[in-house]
């Protein structure tokens, strides 16, 4: 069974930078496509970014190409997500999301497990 754990989620102020963590657990992290997406209040579920498990291609929502960067340690069986130039819209909890499946639809909801999130909030 696979565990994800985020942090790294706090209140900052517009401008600012966070890196978010994602510690996995019960699988090689080599063997799975790791995703980000956050979720405000009264909104769905939105894609923010992924690595794709076999060639560590990466992709990204266009509301955050350029500021985010999606990374991963495989020593550290730890998944990051770098957010620089951080803007109050992006406020929203963070979830780090994993699949071992050979092909994923990275922007999709669909990954077989979840970790709890972590808040993030900027202000103006």
């Amino acid at each position: 069974q696979v565990q994800l754990k985020e942090s790294g989620g706090r209140f900052v102020q517009a401008g600012e930078s966070l890196r978010l963590s994602c510690a996995v657990s019960g699988r090689t992290l080599s063997s799975l496509t790791m995703g980000w997406f956050r979720q405000a209040p009264g909104k769905e579920r939105e894609f923010v970014a992924a690595i794709r498990r076999w060639d560590m291609s990466t992709d990204y929502a266009d509301s955050v190409k350029g500021r985010f960067t999606i990374s991963r340690d495989i020593a550290k069986s730890t998944a990051f997500l770098q957010m620089d130039s951080l803007k109050p819209e992006d406020s929203a909890r963070y979830y780090c999301a994993a699949d071992p499946a050979e092909w994923v639809n990275v922007r999709s909801v669909v990954y077989d497990y979840w970790g709890q999130g972590t808040q993030v909030t900027v202000s103006s």
